[in-house]
């Protein structure tokens, strides 16, 4: 599977601004299977939710499902998603004929930027199916919570996707929580931050491919760039066989 990584920077709060920036960044991208873009991906990791929110099949899902059916590609983006009188950390995912797949709210809420005061946490898991492959979504701060992951290795997943506003001054956090998921589990791990700048935080990116050994296949910093990654579910079996690591699991 050929993967499309939108390593990019938003403008703050603009989603049309920011329509134009990924349309014109994924002109740039050849045939892939799955275009990935990073968290909150139109308008910026604020807390402005009311003004910002929509409803699951507005604006933002209209535009995605457009992308995805002109590039003939799978896409994961974000969106500030609004249910009834709750606002959710929502990620989608639209197959190549531009329609809704699944979605996922973020299940942990970043409670250190007050994040939880203006979204809702989401509750169930996801596991979404891509060109065949099992992958288990997530956003963000779910990083730092390894009993989420484990339960997409248990399920047998080939690919973990994360999509972030990750800062630069907790970037080896990242980088090395991203390697650690993909050794635990034994799949693939993607992984798409922003970079620039938003009114509090500077991003870096190092947006990231790593493969089931917990090599990195691709990463790229500060830079707006499309990084392409081709991963290969043989080799997701091949760990899995010789490293019986998933069997022994005990204590969940």
């Amino acid at each position: 599977m050929k993967l499309a990584l939108v390593q990019y920077s938003p403008v703050w709060e603009d989603k049309k601004s920011n329509r134009e920036k990924i349309k014109n960044l994924v002109e740039q991208i050849e045939k892939v299977d799955l275009i990935i873009l990073p968290e909150l991906s139109l308008t910026g990791f604020t807390m402005n939710t009311e003004r910002l929110s929509e409803e699951l099949t507005s604006e933002t899902y209209q535009f995605y499902s457009e992308l995805a059916l002109h590039n003939k590609s799978d896409l994961i983006g974000g969106i500030i998603e609004k249910d009834s009188n709750k606002y959710f950390n929502t990620l989608l995912h639209i197959d190549s004929n531009g329609k809704l797949i699944s979605k996922y709210r973020k299940i942990h809420p970043f409670s250190y930027s007050d994040e939880d005061k203006f979204y809702d946490k989401g509750n169930d898991t996801v596991i979404s199916k891509i060109n065949g492959w099992k992958s288990g979504v997530s956003i963000c701060y779910d990083l730092r919570f390894p009993e989420l992951y484990r339960f997409y290795g248990k399920e047998r997943v080939d690919l973990i996707i994360n999509i972030a506003n990750w800062p630069d001054t907790r970037i080896e956090h990242w980088r090395t929580l991203l390697k650690a998921r993909a050794i635990e589990n034994q799949c693939y791990v993607a992984a798409v931050n922003r970079v620039g700048d938003d009114p509090k935080l500077h991003y870096n990116g190092f947006s990231s491919v790593f493969d089931p050994m917990g090599k990195e296949i691709v990463t790229n910093e500060n830079e707006e760039k499309i990084l392409i990654a081709e991963i290969d579910k043989k080799k997701v079996e091949e760990i899995r066989n010789k490293f019986s690591f998933l069997n022994d699991i005990r204590l969940i």
